[in-house]
């Protein structure tokens, strides 16, 4: 009974529709592990895109890198100076340090999955909705 005890404390299930839901106009994001889920060692999120939109901007992470999976569509992302198609089933890994970003330049509504190493990120999430809120074109 202690095992089944120890290993429900370490399992995380997100239902369909249960993470938490971030908007930002025409873009949106949805957290589904994070911060006391996860001790902050990382935190998973999607990200979707409406047809010919552009994502957060060119940023990078000095002390985090990121992994991200094209769930649906066609995502365009910025690695370093190259631009980069990657459509529906393609893998990414942006290492600490590198300049990246992620737009949409379809037609289609497009979306990735999103691991953050270590956590902390969605910490940020309120700051930037309100940012987005109040610099909406």
């Amino acid at each position: 009974m202690g095992e089944t005890n120890n290993l429900s404390k370490q399992l995380l299930f997100c239902p369909p529709q249960s993470g938490r839901e971030y908007n930002m106009g025409s873009m949106t994001s949805i957290f589904y592990a994070d911060g006391a889920q996860t001790e902050n060692r990382y935190c998973v999120s999607t990200w979707w895109l409406e047809p010919l939109s552009e994502g957060s901007g060119p940023h990078s992470h000095d002390e985090n890198e990121e992994l991200f999976y094209v769930l649906e569509g066609t995502m365009t992302f910025r690695l370093g100076p190259e631009y980069v198609d990657a459509p529906k089933g393609s893998f990414i890994r942006v290492p600490a340090g590198v300049i990246h970003d992620f737009m949409n330049r379809s037609n289609e509504r497009a979306g990735i999955l999103n691991v953050f190493i270590p956590g902390g990120f969605e910490q940020q999430m309120p700051k930037i909705v309100q940012w987005y809120e109040e610099n909406k074109k």
